[in-house]
């Protein structure tokens, strides 16, 4: 019988360790995501503040991500849009026009509109599954002579948030996603994303159990917390640990 039980919890812990290494996935751009259906037409809103080492809050601004789908040249897209009404460090507005490949949420173009004491700066990208380039078409950009060569296709990192809904977030999970910020200095890379457990947070209409998701965006020791909803996988909140104490924290608001 001793044999039995132990040869049974072998046989167990070998099934969790299965289980475990299971959850470490690549997510590769083009691959439909498994939740994908949890994106839905509409919008919410988040406000951005910065929380001080004091105890003060400090208001950003306030975000609206809006998913639409529409026909573009005879195909079904996803839409997403966005609006950023500024207050820090002046008042300030930047609008975000993002198309993708529905199911896959491959990313197909990205434009970015800011404003800011009287000045208007318009950038245009273009992604291709080699290289993201600015749009040549698009009038006043000032990104056209883009040109950032990339090893594989690269998800939009401006729409991380929707990438992240559409993932099979769960007890283990653990992802590694390649992002592009359209016109950052940082080149289309892997990044970790980890669900470390549990935890009910209050959301606009009372509590919700939420999935912990954490990364590092690669800057060990400075990582990232985020708190997705279990039914809708949602995003209610996210903070962020800046070098000098304070903390970046993006909450639902709607």
């Amino acid at each position: 019988m001793r044999t039995i039980r132990h040869c049974l919890l072998a046989l167990a812990a070998a099934t969790l360790t299965l289980s475990a290494h299971a959850a470490v996935q690549n997510v590769d751009v083009g691959t439909p995501l498994p939740r994908f259906a949890l994106l839905k037409p509409g919008t919410h809103h988040y406000l951005r503040f910065m929380r001080t080492p004091g105890g003060a809050n400090q208001p950003i601004d306030i975000w609206a991500r809006e998913i639409r789908f529409e026909e573009r040249d005879g195909k079904k897209l996803m839409r997403i849009v966005q609006r950023w009404d500024g207050v820090l460090p002046t008042p300030s507005v930047r609008t975000y026009d993002s198309w993708f490949e529905t199911g896959s949420f491959r990313p197909l173009s990205h434009e970015r509109i800011s404003e800011r004491d009287g000045k208007r700066v318009v950038e245009g990208f273009v992604f291709a599954p080699d290289k993201i380039t600015g749009m040549r078409e698009l009038a006043d950009n000032t990104q056209k002579d883009l040109n950032v060569a990339s090893s594989e296709p690269t998800y939009n990192f401006e729409t991380d948030i929707e990438v992240l809904q559409a993932l099979p977030l769960a007890e283990g999970f653990d992802a590694r996603i390649n992002f592009y910020h359209p016109g950052g200095s940082a080149p289309p890379q892997r990044y970790s994303f980890r669900v470390t457990g549990s935890a009910t947070i209050a959301g606009p209409a009372g509590p919700v159990d939420c999935w912990v998701l954490k990364t590092d965006y690669n800057r060990p020791g400075n990582e990232s917390t985020f708190w997705f909803a279990k039914g809708s996988q949602l995003m209610l909140r996210q903070e962020s640990p800046l070098p000098d104490g304070r903390v970046m924290v993006k909450t639902l608001i709607d």
